[in-house]
């Protein structure tokens, strides 16, 4: 299994809307990958900001290349990021899953 790492940042004001956006737009998107296993969504406020880290699970680097594209390590953005995003991150970060419990 492959965990792959997301992080976005958002004025703090703007966290509950992004935050529904991801819920009711982004998740439904991962859910529907074939090969697609689970997520974390995690947020914090900091401050005037606030820091989303998404971590997907999938079976395999093939399944996340069908999501994300050949060059999978490239982060994926939905057009409605550029409304609440204060940064785009260039690349997500994977680690093979070894314990999951």
């Amino acid at each position: 299994m492959i965990a792959r790492i997301w992080h976005g940042i958002t004025k703090a004001e703007d966290c509950e809307e992004y935050t529904l956006f991801m819920k009711s737009e982004a998740i439904p998107d991962y859910k529907k990958t074939e090969g697609f296993i689970k997520l974390s969504f995690l947020k914090r406020i900091e401050g005037d900001v606030a820091h989303f880290n998404l971590i997907t699970y999938w079976e395999n680097l093939a399944v996340i290349k069908n999501f994300a594209g050949e060059d999978y390590e490239i982060a994926k953005y939905y057009p409605k990021d550029k409304e609440f995003l204060l940064e785009f991150e260039e690349k997500v970060i994977h680690y093979e899953v070894f314990a999951d419990e």
